[in-house]
């Protein structure tokens, strides 16, 4: 039941650039939903707009002065797995992505158009998520 589950509160971004959005595919490794698509997200530990450039650095190797703030989405309750999630959804841009470099907490990277995003099996409500920073 839904009321009995623990509310997690993370962060999930979305890099762009050149009309493009970066996903990633979530390792054998990671506690919550394997193998599925997501944007670079983690638990919030401070504030989640600092926590958002923690995770980015962390899962990118991207520092702070490689990203500018486009859009901070509205959050969402999304209930999947063994939680409910409130999503803390944010939009950066990059200049340049070749200097992603994944961690472990992830098998592989794709930068999609924003419309594909029908096409892979990802985390509940990404293409929600996605959106809201799209301002769609």
């Amino acid at each position: 039941m839904a009321g009995n589950l623990p509310e997690k509160h993370v962060v999930t971004c979305f890099l762009e650039c050149d009309g493009r959005v970066l996903i990633l595919r979530r390792s054998q490794q990671v506690g919550s939903f394997r193998g599925r698509w997501a944007g670079i997200s983690g638990y919030v530990e401070t504030t989640a707009g600092e926590q958002a450039l923690v995770e980015i650095e962390e899962e990118t190797g991207l520092c702070r002065d490689d990203v500018e703030l486009v859009r901070e989405g509205r959050q969402f309750k999304v209930t999947g797995g063994r939680a409910r999630w409130v999503v803390h959804p944010f939009l950066f841009r990059i200049r340049n992505r070749d200097g992603i470099k994944i961690d472990w907490e992830h098998s592989d990277k794709r930068w999609i158009l924003p419309g594909e995003i029908d096409d892979y099996p990802t985390v509940p409500k990404l293409k929600e998520v996605l959106k809201s920073v799209l301002g769609e």
